[in-house]
């Protein structure tokens, strides 16, 4: 009887929670901007609207770099950086050999003191580290292991909210004129009722996928669509934005994402600690409207078993 209960409640939920609607979306050259404008029915059918300008080079430079992550690609890259650092830093005792192996490319260190061979594999080791870095720093790449502890390379979506902060604050007056209080709750609604109304595009598998069907916030907004975390990152950007000192953080489970917001919870709403930040959850996604502490039931799920993977989204107070 209880699972028929829960069964029937969550059929409830899926049925009656109100769908967000996208009531017309136009873009318009103007200068060197595009002017972007917006129009859907809020979480209570209230008719919203919003229009604001973003530069072409935010629109169609600011990430012209970003590709799906290619393993093979990305190798031949950071191997061409080692043995480029390695002519300009030449070892010293030792030689090095590159060889091919099964296809893969393996570094091999040949001399007659075993100390100095030992040492130029330890230097070898932290070039590679350190230029590895650098290229994924570069491509906004990042490693990432999943709630089920299965490791891959995902988008640095953290660092692609960084660096869009700035194209968005034009935001920021329109916003909270439209809200006309500057309130954190009615602030956040606003944006997420905005976010989620824009059409949803299905998210691929993170670890397979690398980052394709990833739309960063601008190019979200050109193309209107994206999948939950080329929307989460839009909404964490937006958010930012307005409010530049309120703490964040991305919450990621199986095949979907949402934020957290290091506010107080009120009765009912859902909200997680981590490293001693307590955050209020919010859903980006759509189509449901979900309003800022309530959660899709699959993801308050995934919130009860602690399926989930915490990114730190917070203010250095640069904004």
């Amino acid at each position: 009887m209880k699972t028929f209960i829960s069964l029937f409640f969550l059929t409830f939920l899926l049925i009656t929670t109100a769908q967000a609607k996208q009531l017309s979306f136009t873009k318009q050259a103007q200068d060197n901007n595009y002017s972007l404008n917006y129009q859907w029915l809020d979480y209570y059918n209230v008719r919203q609207s919003i229009r604001f300008n973003l530069t072409k080079p935010a629109l169609f430079e600011r990430f012209r770099i970003l590709k799906p992550y290619q393993s093979e690609f990305a190798q031949k890259t950071i191997l061409r950086a080692i043995k480029k650092q390695l002519r300009q830093q030449p070892l010293i005792g030792a030689r090095v050999i590159f060889k091919q192996q099964q296809g893969k490319t393996v570094i091999k260190v040949e001399g007659q003191d075993e100390e100095k061979v030992a040492a130029a594999y330890q230097k070898i080791k932290l070039v590679e580290q350190e230029v590895t870095k650098k290229y994924f720093k570069k491509n906004y790449y990042q490693r990432f292991t999943t709630p089920d502890q299965q490791t891959g390379i995902k988008v640095a979506h953290v660092n692609i909210a960084l660096d869009s902060v700035a194209d968005f604050k034009v935001l920021k007056p329109i916003i909270l004129d439209k809200v006309s209080i500057e309130n954190v709750r009615k602030v956040t609604d606003f944006v997420l009722s905005f976010v989620q109304s824009i059409p949803y595009s299905t998210l691929e598998s993170r670890l397979t996928s690398s980052g394709a069907g990833f739309n960063p916030p601008a190019k979200l907004l050109w193309e209107n669509q994206g999948d939950c975390d080329s929307k989460m990152t839009l909404t964490a950007t937006i958010l930012r934005a307005l409010m530049p000192r309120i703490d964040m953080a991305m919450i990621y489970i199986d095949q979907h994402a949402f934020i957290g917001i290091a506010i107080p919870a009120e009765a009912n709403e859902i909200s997680i600690e981590y490293q001693g930040v307590n955050y209020l959850l919010a859903e980006p996604t759509g189509p449901a409207l979900y309003k800022l502490g309530t959660l899709a039931p699959e993801s308050e799920l995934a919130i009860n078993q602690e399926r989930y993977v915490v990114e730190e989204f917070h203010s250095d107070g640069s904004y």
